[in-house]
């Protein structure tokens, strides 16, 4: 099995070629360097940061802002659950896909039953 090469991906030539440009193409550069640089953001005029790596941040706290705290509030424990103190609910039952359903006191646990998927 051979390679082959895909037309415009080989890595093969490596030269650099110049690129064509219209004729006009130096007027119109111009006037976007002119539109860039009323903007204040033509290349020349933006600031170049050069981080150095002996820079080290200053981690100072001696800026006066947000006043904390050192005080230790207590922990609440767990709440008091609920419990059902009434006497109308009798029981629950489940029907089809899980669907629990609360029984009254008035209402016949076999009607619940019938309504289950057969």
């Amino acid at each position: 099995m051979t390679m082959h090469l895909i037309r415009g991906m080989s890595s093969l030539n490596t030269k650099r070629r110049k690129t064509k440009r219209s004729p006009g193409w130096e007027k119109a550069q111009a006037e976007h360097d002119a539109w860039l640089k009323a903007r204040g953001v033509h290349p020349s005029q933006l600031k170049k940061d050069k981080v150095s790596v002996t820079n080290i941040p200053k981690y100072s706290t001696n800026d006066s802002s947000v006043p904390t705290s050192d005080r230790i509030v207590a922990i609440k424990g767990k709440g008091k659950a609920n419990e059902y103190s009434g006497d109308y609910i009798v029981g629950l039952a489940t029907m089809h896909k899980s669907n629990t359903v609360p029984i009254g006191k008035g209402d016949k646990p076999e009607e619940y039953a019938r309504m289950r998927r057969g």
